[in-house]
């Protein structure tokens, strides 16, 4: 499986055993920041889809959340605009077809896989965008209930009355996509779709990886997976997380926060546990 794949397998999957050479950061998905001028916050590395049998949300994380007065997620899910906003991103320009970008064969291959896994060819899906059309095949292919963390928080936010934010837009984060060419897209997802195990096995560990709580394996696994591909990594991690930077500082300075974003986003020397530190804060391990 190529990196293309891969990386947006690992991003739409939180980003997610494997032995580390050297040791950075505690094994935890928790992590607390504090610091002069902003409120005591929290940073929870999660996995946005995860077998349901996996699914648990530890104490340690719903002690954080509890003590926090605002939610912050990659993106505001609970927006009353937010599923027409993603429509909006979700599909081609207007008179543009995916069948323009791959020959016949190939699109057989995929209306067949998508009937066999959804029962809809892709007379339905034609005028999506690619990594929308992935991320129904990947639904499809699961052959078990599926949890999200996001759409838990969402939901604890709302009963606990806390104000929900987002880190980035739609648009920011269906950008990340965008750049690269739809016909390089559609030739990895038809790659993922002959290599049916491999994606499955790369889900699989990377909930396994993520239950163990090593984010520094999990980002070790993510590039090895991408072959050390730097523009990559820039893409889907590196830029997002500095982005967040100020983003986070200002929220923190406004209320105690609790944030919620992939889990391979926390570690590496891009990453937001060594980019907050450098930023001057204090950025502890939340063991129990």
């Amino acid at each position: 499986m190529n990196r293309l794949v891969k990386s947006i397998l690992t991003t739409l999957l939180s980003f997610l055993s494997v032995t580390m050479i050297s040791q950075e950061n505690d094994n935890t998905n928790l992590w607390k920041i504090e610091g002069d001028e902003i409120k005591t916050s929290y940073l929870f590395g999660t996995m946005h889809l995860i077998p349901q049998k996996d699914f648990v949300l530890k104490d340690k994380v719903k002690r954080a959340f509890d003590s926090s007065a605002l939610v912050v997620l990659e993106l505001d899910m609970s927006d009353p605009g937010f599923m027409q906003d993603m429509m909006a991103h979700a599909y081609l320009e207007e008179g543009t077809e995916l069948k323009s970008f791959m020959d016949d064969n190939e699109y057989e291959l995929l209306d067949n896989f998508l009937k066999d896994k959804t029962g809809i060819g892709m007379q339905m899906y034609n005028t999506m965008k690619p990594f929308m059309l992935m991320s129904v095949i990947l639904m499809g292919s699961v052959d078990e209930p599926l949890a999200s963390f996001e759409v838990t928080l969402m939901q604890m936010a709302k009963e606990s009355d806390k104000q929900i934010k987002g880190l980035e837009t739609i648009a920011t984060q269906v950008g990340v996509f965008d750049a690269t060419p739809y016909e390089r897209q559609l030739d990895d997802l038809l790659d993922m779709i002959k290599n049916l195990d491999e994606s499955t096995a790369l889900f699989n560990t990377m909930a396994q990886l993520y239950i163990s709580e090593d984010i520094d394996a999990l980002y070790d696994y993510m590039d090895d997976y991408m072959n050390g591909d730097m523009e990559m990594m820039a893409r889907f991690l590196d830029d997002r997380n500095n982005n967040w930077i100020p983003e986070i500082t200002k929220l923190s300075k406004e209320a105690s926060t609790f944030y919620g974003v992939g889990a391979a986003h926390l570690a590496g020397d891009q990453g937001l546990i060594k980019l907050l530190r450098k930023a001057g804060y204090t950025v502890t391990p939340v063991m129990d």
